[in-house]
């Protein structure tokens, strides 16, 4: 459910504080822990009654009546939309994710180094998606025929990343035919992603059936992103779950088995991490992640898509405890898809 944000600036400013309270201690805020940090000078028995306009609003909850206040899912909303989101990366940060990006020179070493700072900032999950199958950019492709009669098909896609699956073709092929096959993706389609090789092959087909029918039915059966399959592990960086293993959020254990186990089939991590490239917003928030396991409503995703040259590739970001620190994940996230665009830019 999603709740209006409060209107009056003060309210506004109470509820930002007690998030940022909440984040920093882990204990429900009282009223007289507000009053000390508030710009305005408010006594408790104010500051008291708008926490309790916020909680009748659907943003704050008492553990139990002689306790503070703690933050409900829609204040996470509220606080990472409207305060979070205008935050800058601090100076400190900025160095720090440099440095820590800088000495990378291959695809891997930099998805790498982008997972561990995704991970560090978050103190949760750093993940780095690669972009699926059928949107990779080709760059030269080979094939190569077993004696059992699969066939190995190694796609290289721009900056050097390699696909390789080993296939049992519905027809056998020779090795002069996927010479034929390779050297004819190679001539005509370097640059081009799976996706528009096939739509390009098949209106072939449709129009000129007799100049291309042999060669284009090969490339169309060795080149399916169905039949090469998608691999999530090839698809995904995963780095810090561990921490996620020692957070108070998930002392539960049985919560926390079934993230774990939903974690290790990356596959849904790979459909929530792709749908941020899809919203308009540079850095996407979601506050409670059910699509990963029951347990997500304690979940907060921070995702950025990433590109080569301007063209979308996948994506990056974190997932991690509710109690976050938005301000520095969120700016920190941006800065990371930011640099890892760069980079992947830079490799020919």
């Amino acid at each position: 459910m999603h709740y209006p944000a409060p209107h009056e600036r003060r309210n506004r400013q109470v509820l930002a504080d007690i998030v940022r309270t909440y984040i920093e201690t882990g204990e429900p805020v009282s009223s007289r822990a507000i009053s000390k940090r508030f710009e305005e000078n408010l006594s408790t028995a104010t500051i008291r009654s708008v926490m309790a306009d916020l909680e009748d609003g659907g943003y704050l909850y008492q553990p139990h009546t002689s306790a503070g206040r703690v933050p409900t899912a829609a204040a996470y909303r509220f606080f990472a939309q409207e305060i979070a989101s205008q935050a800058t990366l601090s100076v400190e940060d900025r160095e720090w994710i440099g440095r820590e990006m800088a000495g990378g020179s291959t695809p891997a070493e930099f998805t790498e180094r982008a997972g561990h700072v995704l991970a560090e900032v978050s103190k949760g999950l750093g993940i780095v998606v690669s972009p699926p199958l059928r949107s990779i950019v080709l760059e030269h492709a080979r094939m190569w025929l077993l004696p059992d009669g699969r066939v190995v098909v190694v796609l290289i896609s721009s900056g050097g990343n390699t696909r390789d699956k080993v296939l049992r073709p519905s027809r056998p092929f020779t090795q002069q035919e996927l010479d034929a096959t390779s050297d004819f993706l190679n001539r005509h389609y370097s640059g081009w992603t799976l996706d528009a090789i096939r739509a390009d092959l098949l209106q072939k087909l449709a129009n000129e059936r007799e100049r291309y029918e042999n060669i284009a039915r090969s490339a169309l059966t060795l080149c399916d992103p169905s039949i090469l399959g998608e691999s999530p592990e090839s698809q995904i960086y995963v780095e810090g779950t561990a921490q996620i293993a020692t957070a108070p959020e998930f002392a539960d254990q049985a919560q926390l088995g079934e993230l774990l186990s939903a974690i290790e089939e990356k596959h849904r991590l790979i459909t929530v991490l792709n749908a941020c490239i899809e919203t308009p917003e540079p850095v996407f928030v979601q506050i409670g992640v059910k699509e990963i396991s029951h347990s997500g409503e304690n979940i907060a995703l921070i995702s950025a898509p990433y590109t080569r040259h301007d063209n979308a590739q996948g994506s990056l970001g974190v997932i991690g405890p509710t109690r976050m620190h938005y301000e520095r994940a969120m700016t920190a996230v941006a800065y990371v898809a930011q640099l890892f665009s760069e980079a992947l830019s830079k490799i020919e």
